[in-house]
């Protein structure tokens, strides 16, 4: 496979896991899917088919990080597409934690949803939304724990 067509099925490889998270909220398989590290192991998979090739300039571009290796790797389409798989494998895995807390939380899936596909498109502004989200959900979570439940009924009165 060239690395055009890696570039490309790394997307759509971890596009129908999206889509699940997105759409099928709250069902079953959604949940169970959402659980599992398994949806992006076949994206680590194309990155691993990228990577290869390029190990040594991916290597020189982590191991001493600076903007000029980043620059060279890119250039290299293997280099670009396992860098863009990369991407994907760790927003799933973001996406996944955030459905996941959001359903824990009880957070609405008219909010997720576009949370999700924010995250999709620009994780780091999805997650930066979706952390400000939770914190709120948690805060009143705490509050509501906090404040003493009304009584239903009549107290029993004891006898001696």
């Amino acid at each position: 496979m060239t690395a055009n067509t890696l570039f490309d099925l790394a997307f759509a490889l971890a596009a129908p896991f999206w889509a699940l998270l997105i759409l099928a909220p709250g069902w079953r398989w959604t949940d169970r899917i959402a659980a599992s590290p398994l949806p992006m192991v076949p994206v680590l998979a194309v990155y691993l088919a990228l990577a290869v090739p390029v190990f040594p300039q991916l290597w020189a571009a982590v191991s001493q990080p600076g903007l000029a290796a980043f620059q060279e790797l890119l250039r290299l389409g293997g280099g670009a597409g396992a860098i863009w798989a990369q991407v994907i494998a760790w927003d799933l895995f973001l996406g996944q934690w955030m459905y996941r807390e959001a359903r824990e939380l009880g957070i609405h899936p008219l909010v997720m949803g576009p949370l999700l596909v924010l995250t999709v498109l620009l994780s780091p502004i999805g997650v930066l939304l979706f952390l400000g989200i939770r914190a709120g959900f948690r805060r009143r979570a705490r509050r509501s724990d906090a404040m003493p439940r009304p009584t239903t009924g009549h107290r029993r009165l004891s006898t001696p």
